[in-house]
């Protein structure tokens, strides 16, 4: 899973093992280390959750998990949506929310795509 943090908004790309996963055991997660430290590293998930009707952001010291409702997880995953987006209330401003499908790149070599969305621009010619 692939995060993206810029300004007030954030990011999770999810691989298709990685929705296969999450469809499977409801979270799926990785880590980021800053340093040697258990308390430098930073976890970040996504969680499906039944009663939920809107796409929600958990934060924890140390973890931050986006919540989505199984309905629009099982759905997002059957069908050809980018995406998942939502926004969450924080103290200033909403902090804006995406999940998506991590697709291929058209200008990396088939082993650096590996485990990826075909891209739908696939074969397109810019």
């Amino acid at each position: 899973m692939k995060l993206r943090i810029k300004g007030n908004s954030l990011r999770l790309r999810v691989s298709p093992s990685e929705m296969t996963l999450l469809l499977q055991t409801g979270r799926i997660e990785d880590a980021i280390h800053f340093g040697p430290g258990e308390g430098a590293r930073l976890v970040y998930a996504l969680e499906h959750r039944p009663a939920l009707t809107a796409m929600d952001v958990r934060y924890e010291p140390n973890e931050i998990t986006v919540v989505v409702s199984s309905q629009d997880a099982q759905n997002w995953a059957a069908g050809q949506d980018v995406g998942l987006y939502g926004a969450s209330v924080s103290g200033q401003e909403p902090l804006e929310l995406a999940v998506e499908k991590d697709f291929a790149c058209l200008d990396k070599e088939d082993a650096q795509n590996a485990d990826t969305f075909p891209n739908p621009k696939q074969g397109t010619v810019c």
